[in-house]
């Protein structure tokens, strides 16, 4: 893990895995480049044109653990239902930063990515 890694950190590193781990399996595909992060990807499908489609990540940073979830970016209607405290956690437009345990975001977030594999499914992003 990152030398600046507190031990809250960790717990919310693995809480938004384990929101993001669900959708692991049949169409995604953990990858896990460092101890500090988790994605999943899935293959290269005719709507991504020939490319692997990154469907979201957890990864600790230096001052916050970033949950990326690129269904969001794709498809930003996703967000109108959103609340304006899970949007206060936004940078730019896929990207959700966390410092503390928040678990009606984090239920919030779990639906959302829900929706999101729910969306790339019937979009073609993900087989």
């Amino acid at each position: 893990m990152t030398t600046s890694l507190t031990p809250g950190f960790k717990i919310i590193f693995l809480r938004l895995i384990e929101i993001l781990g669900k959708h692991g399996g049949e169409s995604l595909q953990v990858r896990t480049p460092k101890p500090d992060q988790f994605e999943l990807f899935g293959p290269p499908t005719p709507r991504s044109q020939g490319r692997e489609v990154w469907f979201g990540a957890v990864r600790i940073g230096k001052r916050y653990v970033s949950y990326h979830l690129m269904p969001v970016y794709a498809c930003p209607d996703l967000l109108d239902r959103a609340s304006p405290e899970l949007k206060r956690r936004m940078q730019g437009k896929s990207c959700f930063n966390f410092t503390r345990l928040d678990e009606s975001l984090f239920q919030e977030l779990d639906t959302l990515t829900k929706l999101g594999y729910e969306r790339f499914k019937k979009e073609g992003f993900i087989i």
